[in-house]
């Protein structure tokens, strides 16, 4: 079947001298395994900035019930809901002090109740954030764990007295001295925290620990939510010994990178098929892995059906491409290279061509707007390239994962100034370079592409003050092209970002071969386009998508029929002959069979 394929594809491709590169065998002769998750189309909100109900200017979760009607209007299948429980907002909700408990500012239980009631009503899933790594120091149990050396909540946490020195270093992401051990007089002792030292890490070793986590994930089960995605879920397994690890042997065992170690550890993947024995089995849910640390060869263990764990998860791979590797998240001053990215995203998808199930995404709440990063925000061609990403997003073989407002083609609010910023990730990088004596200017011109809150600014709803996103003043400035990139002037617009992205969810979800179609990457060394084919039994659909902003050839092995024309960023595709000429950011699916 296999050769068959390639004849079939050889005789009506031509690939002006490139080879084609396989990344994996097709596809059985009808889609296998099908399930709701691998079809759903994902969208996630940032409650802080989709919608403010009272004035407050923090966005909550009365003004998601307000917008469900926008929501569902989207085409998508599930949301995936920031975390929305009490917390006292070190990180933004990240940092939570009650798991069974909604944050004051996003409102009460019975807001959740009506959000979870509206959206099912919708036929719309809700999936919140599991945030188990760590917790909130303001959190009952750290608050008794840190009371005292005998307390029972002690080996809750992790803790190192400190009469037996200072322990082995381990990386500390949101500190300005980069350390994950902050000492606490109370009790003569370091407590560890892979982020900020308000979000101390959870044992999980100790299994009354792990019993707490899982009756909090049957209570949110048991009031209807449909699934976790799962924050940084491979660092919860710990070496308790704190062994010292040094550069040498980072670098031999994990490539020099401290998450590949963090997402290394002993007996996690036992917690995983604990938590999937005691909780995921008993509900029809969906869960999906933020992948920090996993890579190829260790991704099969969080995800293959037969290892009863996970459903999914997601790479840093991608979205970790073009940044210069001694600096932070400062661009190659040349960009990403499109071949890169290529032979990036057609690795993933080979990793799940038979096993398991990947996701795809470019933009999240970690990540900046997806047209800055990946396309191409000028007014030129800021609608273009927005539609461009969207095309591939929901033409690869994975789950795509779409954050709010790039659906407008929302793109970067390049701050100039570190006093706009609300990150913690920002701020406290600031510092640490200022107290370093570094370069403090290429630090904020670097954060214009790639800090966090450049996705985080208010949604843009209309041209009304704050983008009708507040009555109030907003928590975090908004972008100020909200008076032309907005949902009520690209409702009126039937060629809006908005109406193209409603058209690709609608394509994919029409042709189960975009969903479970056998993936195979074309002319992988051109610099521009980015060409496939997915193909599911007889059917098979050509994508052709320019990256750049030079018009880019394609050879066809015949001439292109426009009745098999069935998406197209563009009014037209210009021909000659055999020959396709796609236009700056072009996007185009075909069917070819």
């Amino acid at each position: 079947m296999k050769n068959s394929l390639l004849l079939i594809l050889l005789s009506i491709l031509t690939l002006s001298g490139e080879q084609a590169f396989s990344a994996n065998k097709p596809n059985p002769s009808s889609p296998p395994d099908r399930k709701w998750w691998k079809e759903a189309v994902v969208y996630q909100v940032y409650p802080r900035s989709f919608k403010d109900s009272n004035g407050d200017g923090v966005g909550d979760l009365r003004g998601i019930v307000e917008k469900l009607d926008y929501i569902k209007s989207l085409g998508i299948d599930v949301v995936w809901l920031n975390p929305v429980f009490a917390s006292p907002n070190a990180d933004n909700g990240y940092d939570i002090s009650n798991y069974r408990d909604i944050m004051r500012e996003f409102g009460t239980m019975a807001d959740f109740d009506q959000l979870l009631r509206g959206m099912h009503e919708r036929g719309i899933k809700l999936v919140l954030d599991l945030v188990v790594n760590h917790s909130s120091d303001e959190h009952e149990w750290f608050k008794q764990s840190r009371s005292s050396r005998t307390n029972p909540y002690r080996d809750y946490y992790h803790w190192w007295p400190a009469e037996k020195g200072k322990p082995a270093f381990r990386p500390g992401a949101f500190e300005v001295d980069g350390s994950g051990w902050r000492y606490d007089s109370l009790t003569n002792a370091y407590y560890l925290h892979y982020f900020s030292y308000k979000q101390p890490d959870l044992n999980w070793e100790n299994p009354k620990l792990r019993k707490e986590i899982f009756d909090m994930m049957k209570f949110w089960f048991d009031k209807g939510v449909d699934g976790f995605r799962m924050d940084v879920i491979p660092f919860i397994a710990k070496d308790t010994a704190f062994p010292v690890i040094t550069q040498k042997e980072l670098q031999e065992k994990y490539n020099g990178d401290w998450s590949q170690y963090m997402g290394s550890g002993p007996g996690l993947h036992d917690y995983l098929k604990e938590m999937n024995r005691e909780v995921l089995s008993k509900y029809n849910c969906m869960t999906v892995a933020e992948g920090a640390g996993v890579t190829v060869k260790t991704a099969h263990d969080f995800v293959d059906e037969e290892r009863n764990e996970l459903n999914m998860l997601y790479h840093f791979e991608g979205v970790s491409l073009g940044y210069l590797p001694d600096k932070f998240k400062v661009m190659d001053p040349n960009g990403y290279k499109l071949t890169e990215f290529k032979k990036i995203y057609s690795k993933w998808d080979s990793v799940f061509s038979h096993k398991g199930w990947g996701t795809i995404y470019l933009g999240n709440h970690d990540q900046p707007r997806m047209v800055t990063r990946w396309g191409n925000d000028s007014p030129q061609y800021r609608e273009l390239s927005s539609k461009m990403l969207t095309t591939f997003l929901m033409t690869m073989r994975a789950t795509p994962y779409y954050y709010f407002g790039d659906e407008l083609g929302m793109n970067n609010i390049k701050f100039d100034q570190i006093e706009d910023y609300r990150d913690i990730e920002s701020i406290s990088m600031y510092q640490q370079i200022k107290n370093n004596g570094g370069d403090l200017k290429e630090f904020l011109d670097a954060q214009k592409i790639s800090a966090r809150d450049n996705s985080r600014t208010p949604f843009q709803w209309d041209a009304s003050q704050n983008a009708g996103f507040t009555s109030g003043t907003p928590w975090i400035k908004v972008n100020t092209n909200y008076h032309t990139v907005n949902v009520a002037a690209e409702e009126k617009d039937a060629n809006s970002v908005l109406n193209y992205f409603r058209k690709m969810v609608r394509l994919r979800k029409d042709n189960p071969v975009l969903v479970y179609g056998a993936y195979k990457l074309l002319i992988p060394e051109n610099p521009q386009i980015y060409a496939y084919t997915r193909t599911l039994d007889n059917e098979q659909f050509l994508i052709l998508l320019n990256f750049s902003a030079k018009k880019a050839d394609f050879a066809l092995g015949k001439k292109l029929n426009p009745a098999s024309v069935l998406i197209n960023n563009y009014p037209n595709i210009e021909t000659n002959g055999k020959q396709v000429k796609l236009a700056p950011y072009q996007a185009v699916v075909v069917r070819m069979k």
